[in-house]
């Protein structure tokens, strides 16, 4: 806490980039002053996707900390694995370095399920409640004891169009983001366009092969610490039934509806999305 009274006394400006290992940086919003969020986000973006929830949190006296994965937005993008394991370990470290304790760990989508790996093994070290928007989890693609969501084929079809066609690939998963393809203004919809470009060919194709193969319903067992789940109704991506799994799953999880929205929640309803946050956060 001096350190951080120090910086707000001084004008220093945090780091927007923490090393999580040799040659590999994230790059990180760090503002505010109070309890730590802490956002993951979704397949293909970057923290840059939480600009409409920031100011929110910061003005209700939380320190946010978005953290961009390897392979997206402006951190590095090294070839290699980018298994959830890797991911979580990568939040750990950027956790570490800053010295949180206390925190909130909200993650959409993909970071949704990323959030529940690293949740399931960190014994209350840094993060005391859990948060999940829209998440690809327990698991999101279908299993023969798991009829929800995805057949694994069509995942299959989105990663070889990844190595064909990127853009192509992100067009059409901005038609079935939101509720109706114009729940979205067209705006906001080239502004998320613009975020999945920057992503790496090699981290979106490896991320869709974590997501279509990663089985979370092990991991959800381990979790005890309070547990919000935030899920549009009308998801084409997520769809409901894997909030009411997760919601099965996670021993002390309450399940909100968002009955107008698609996968965009936050962007949809945002005014509810961030009030039922911050409400949540400050309990």
């Amino acid at each position: 806490m001096v350190k951080q009274s120090n910086e707000a006394l001084t004008g220093w400006a945090r780091a927007e980039y923490i090393n999580v290992e040799p040659n590999v940086r994230l790059h990180i919003t760090d503002a505010g002053e109070g309890r730590p969020i802490i956002l993951i986000h979704g397949w293909p973006l970057s923290d840059e996707m939480y600009e409409y929830q920031y100011n929110d949190l910061i003005n209700k006296n939380f320190r946010v900390i978005g953290i961009t994965l390897r392979g997206f937005g402006k951190s590095d993008k090294p070839y290699g694995s980018y298994n959830y394991d890797v991911h979580a370990l990568d939040i750990k470290n950027v956790l570490c370095k800053l010295e949180i304790e206390n925190a909130v760990l909200g993650g959409f989508s993909m970071g949704g399920a990323i959030a529940i790996r690293y949740a399931s093994s960190d014994d209350g070290s840094h993060v005391s409640k859990l948060v999940l928007f829209a998440a690809a989890a327990p698991v999101w693609t279908q299993r023969k004891n798991f009829p929800f969501n995805l057949p694994k084929n069509a995942v299959d079809d989105l990663i070889k169009l990844n190595y064909q066609n990127r853009p192509k690939l992100l067009s059409n998963f901005s038609k079935i983001f939101s509720a109706t393809e114009i729940s979205l203004n067209e705006g906001i919809r080239n502004w998320l366009n613009g975020i999945g470009l920057s992503a790496s060919s090699h981290a979106m194709g490896e991320c869709l092969i974590a997501l279509r193969d990663t089985d979370l319903r092990s991991d959800m067992k381990k979790i005890s610490i309070p547990t919000m789940i935030m899920h549009g109704k009308k998801d084409k991506i997520c769809s409901f039934d894997l909030a009411e799994q997760m919601n099965a799953g996670i021993s002390n999880s309450t399940l909100i509806a968002f009955e107008n929205s698609g996968h965009s929640l936050f962007l949809e309803e945002t005014l509810k999305f961030n009030q039922k946050l911050i409400k949540f956060a400050s309990e």
